[in-house]
């Protein structure tokens, strides 16, 4: 059956909540993480947890590393009145500084995020997420290599990226 006009916006309106969760991470900005949540969302991840306390896991964890990268490949999405499901592939590399278990080097995780998906005041947002790895590598870096965010990129709100932006 044809989607309807409706159902096309309301499947953009998804894609961009799961970019925009991509974003919050590799800039670490918690108030554009926590916007793309419901009050009372589920995460799941090594076990289920609420909002304030996948950011507080993600405060710790990204921590650990210098430069962070998400990129989303497919995107599936079916809508359904006010709620859909929606499936997101996602690479994600995750630059780790030298220290006592090596060089500097490169953690790459292969994933997926399964969303329940809810419009409520009009606002799309992740009702539920089951966060997946299906599988990892750890690349050691070339002498040469010159790293993941080394012409100037930042990992908060300093990131030329807000600068540039149209609206706030």
């Amino acid at each position: 059956m044809p989607k309807t006009i409706d159902e096309v916006i309301a499947e953009a309106e998804i894609r961009d909540v799961h970019l925009r969760f991509c974003r919050a991470n590799d800039r670490r900005d918690e108030e554009l993480m926590r916007g793309c949540f419901h009050p009372g969302a589920v995460i799941e991840l090594h076990e289920p947890m609420d909002v304030d306390a996948f950011i507080a896991l993600g405060r710790v964890i990204l921590s650990k590393y210098t430069v962070t990268w998400h990129n989303t490949g497919n995107q599936l999405v079916e809508v359904d009145g006010d709620a859909a499901w929606a499936e997101h592939y996602t690479i994600s590399s995750h630059r780790i500084a030298a220290d006592d278990s090596g060089p500097e080097r490169d953690f790459v995780a292969y994933g997926r995020y399964i969303d329940r998906m809810e419009r409520r005041e009009g606002a799309w947002r992740i009702a539920r997420r089951k966060m997946l790895v299906d599988f990892t590598r750890t690349d050691a870096l070339l002498p040469d290599d010159q790293g993941l965010g080394s012409w100037g990129g930042t990992r908060d709100r300093g990131d030329p990226s807000y600068a540039l932006r149209l609206r706030p």
